[in-house]
């Protein structure tokens, strides 16, 4: 009786929102065991009744799927019986949110903290175990679309992320999206952002291998990550080399697959970002000086003759529009 909803969000890439609030008291571990674990995860579940609740919203990215869950106490097993009964394509990618998660798969037996992604191979035997109220993403990726990816995953099932790990804020981030802004993702986001998700997984897990397999996801993540790091005026191609592992030289390599030394590509997006800012309606209450500095510029006279090269107006003219 419950799983109708859940059933027409698998075939059909719906959105959706289920939760324990909607069915009577007492029957919340029910329609969780029913609904959620069987009909998403072909998974058994264990737990208790009594004072049960959960909740999950999900949406689907043409075959990657993503939902949010948020849980009571219990447990969760992918046995060798089910796995003979319903065959799983797909690897779980679990990003804690709040509280903890003890994942076993094969020899892997690990926590799983706040910050933290596992990757689950959905055709071996599994168990999570969520010993209070935990908050999590799960992804469920089609084997083709990681393993293209990454083939060295069929080598270890259940691997950990750390929460510091490189390319997890990416991941994390990725994630966190898709399942907060799915509703409002059109159909060529939302496919970007899985191919992202998987790309980046195979960085985090791939290592050195990784990385020279996917040498145009490895320059997307470098460039992800100074955007998010614009704003400080210390940014520099060491800093990125530090956090990516990598060396100087391939750090200027990978700008040059864009045709691009890093000097140049740092002072464009850090242009394009002041013009933005100072264009900004809600933004009108700043001076000039203070968005330049807000965006890595720590040198006044320097911003306003690169400001004025690149847009051929002064950033006063162009604050007041044509």
């Amino acid at each position: 009786m419950y799983r109708d909803g859940w059933v027409r969000w698998l075939l059909g890439g719906a959105v959706g929102t289920w939760t324990t609030d909607t069915v009577m008291p007492g029957e919340g571990f029910a329609y969780w065991r029913e609904v959620v674990c069987q009909a998403v995860l072909n998974v058994a579940t264990h737990g208790r009744d009594g004072g049960f609740r959960g909740s999950i919203s999900g949406a689907d990215f043409g075959g990657l799927r993503v939902a949010a869950f948020d849980s009571s106490s219990h447990e969760i097993e992918r046995s060798r019986h089910l796995l003979a009964r319903a065959p799983a394509d797909h690897y779980l990618i679990s990003l804690q949110r709040r509280g903890q998660s003890r994942i076993t798969q094969e020899g892997a037996d690990f926590p799983l903290d706040p910050g933290e992604i596992a990757v689950i191979d959905g055709q071996r035997p599994f168990r999570i175990a969520f010993p209070a109220e935990v908050s999590r993403v799960v992804a469920v990726v089609p084997r083709r679309m990681l393993e293209a990816r990454a083939p060295w995953l069929r080598r270890a099932p259940g691997r950990r992320i750390g929460a510091q790990a490189v390319y997890a804020d990416l991941a994390r981030a990725h994630l966190c999206h898709m399942a907060d802004h799915g509703a409002a993702l059109n159909e060529a986001a939302a496919g970007m952002l899985a191919d992202n998700l998987c790309n980046l997984l195979a960085l985090a897990t791939g290592g050195a291998e990784g990385a020279e397999a996917n040498p145009e996801a490895q320059t997307a993540a470098i460039v992800a990550f100074c955007r998010r790091n614009l704003a400080d005026p210390e940014l520099s191609p060491q800093r990125v080399a530090d956090h990516f592992g990598i060396s100087l030289r391939t750090v200027h390599s990978r700008f040059a697959r864009l045709d691009q030394s890093f000097g140049r590509w740092l002072l464009a997006a850090r242009l394009d970002a002041c013009a933005a800012t100072l264009r900004a309606p809600d933004q009108a209450g700043s001076g000039i000086a203070e968005i330049a500095y807000r965006w890595g510029f720590n040198d006044l006279s320097h911003f306003n003759k690169c400001f004025r090269q690149r847009f051929a107006m002064t950033p006063r003219q162009w604050r007041l529009g044509p």
